[in-house]
């Protein structure tokens, strides 16, 4: 019976040489899973039940399953490259043929799909005019189409009135005229066409604690209510404002400009004239010029015109049992009744991991540890081969009896 068990000791040592073989071949492949091979002995069948004096008939291989602990991160200079940091895989997309994989290194192709190292597309949830779309899961791509301007409907100013400032009536103001109001500032606008347009504001100290602000959309008084009025309390904090409305025509073309205005942050203290922030809400067109990958998987797409917008994420798909996952080459891997059902989630949130963009997972293959693993299956290989010199040697023993 020797014979069995040292041909069974044979082959699955060799199966063993073969899986660490591969192991150390694939050291140096983006994402790849290390795996291990597992034994189990064989007995032979018995109508009695087990027996104290049973003897094995040898072992086998019981299956190889593969390692999902985590790989080192090397970062890259390619944003497109993103490794994960966790759990979790990649949803591809192979014309509807759905398989996953832990390799992260994506590039566009010429339509703006997102797509892995053998073409399939890279899954995500869609975004729809800048905002993602929760639950609708679909091939990622990156539009290159221009981002549409935004015309200017609120904007604000912060600055402090210096109280200490003569009063000058509001009456004699002249914008072409610096002595005719005290404090000046100007911000910029953008109408339905995505134009730029010059919004100044001047403020003429009316009394004590009431200053009056004259709004001008490139150098013509702006329309609306009337000009604004801001009155402060005894110690400079801002009580309100009145007629926050302006309005203006425009000869371009462009429908005309309503924007709201916010004084809300504006102070009068004794220290000098000072302008804390200017903001509005508007912005020209802009062309695509790059894009970032957030830890959430988030793709933001940054424009010429200094602003973003959300472009897709990125999914993550997990399984209750990933070594039940089926390998299928270039690593990539198929959902199998043993690997439970695919449960497909934004990065960060339940089991997932988060992403880290400009980066990639090398193998969690440990180069030293197999190395040592090839030594003691060449041992046990050798080991088993005495066996069965050992039995011919009996063997020979016998016929050679007189």
């Amino acid at each position: 019976m020797s014979f069995q068990q040292g041909l069974s000791g044979l082959n699955a040592a060799a199966k063993n040489l073969d899986v660490i073989g591969n192991n150390v071949a694939n050291s140096g492949t983006t994402g790849f899973k290390q795996a291990v091979a597992q034994f189990a002995d064989v007995f032979a069948a018995s109508n009695g039940g087990g027996s104290r004096t049973q003897v094995g008939i040898g072992t086998q291989i019981s299956g190889v399953t593969q390692q999902f602990t985590q790989g080192n991160i090397t970062v890259t200079n390619n944003t497109l490259d993103v490794a994960i940091n966790g759990k979790g895989l990649y949803r591809m997309s192979d014309g509807g043929a759905i398989t996953y994989t832990r390799n992260g290194g994506f590039s566009l192709d010429k339509d703006g799909y997102i797509i892995g190292v053998n073409g399939q597309n890279l899954t995500g949830f869609q975004a729809v005019n800048g905002v993602i779309v929760p639950g609708v899961v679909g091939n990622l791509q990156l539009s290159a189409a221009d981002l549409l301007p935004s015309t200017t409907a609120n904007a604000s100013v912060g600055a402090n009135l210096a109280s200490s400032d003569p009063i000058l009536p509001p009456a004699g103001f002249l914008a072409t005229n610096p002595a005719t109001f005290n404090f000046s500032t100007a911000s910029s606008c953008y109408d339905t066409l995505g134009q730029s347009h010059t919004m100044t504001f001047y403020f003429n100290k009316a009394a004590a604690n009431t200053w009056v602000v004259n709004t001008y959309i490139d150098g013509a008084a702006a329309n609306g209510a009337g000009v604004s009025t801001l009155t402060f309390n005894s110690s400079g904090g801002f009580l309100g404002a009145t007629n926050p409305l302006k309005t203006a025509a425009l000869t371009n073309g462009a429908a005309p400009l309503s924007i709201t205005m916010d004084f809300s942050k504006m102070t009068q203290f004794g220290s000098a004239f000072g302008v804390n922030s200017l903001a509005q809400d508007g912005y020209a067109s802009g062309q695509l010029s790059g894009y970032s990958i957030g830890a959430d998987g988030i793709i933001l797409g940054r424009y010429t015109n200094g602003q973003t917008q959300q472009l897709g994420q990125i999914a993550l798909t997990n399984f209750a049992n990933t070594q039940g996952l089926i390998p299928l080459g270039d690593s990539m891997f198929a959902e199998s009744p043993s690997s439970g059902s695919p449960l497909t989630g934004a990065p960060g949130t339940a089991s997932l991991g988060s992403l880290q963009s400009a980066a990639k997972e090398d193998s969690n293959v440990d180069l030293t540890a197999e190395l040592v693993n090839m030594i003691t299956a060449q041992r046990v290989y050798q080991a088993n081969a005495q066996t069965i010199k050992t039995q011919d040697q009996v063997l020979q023993t016998l016929v050679n009896l007189k």
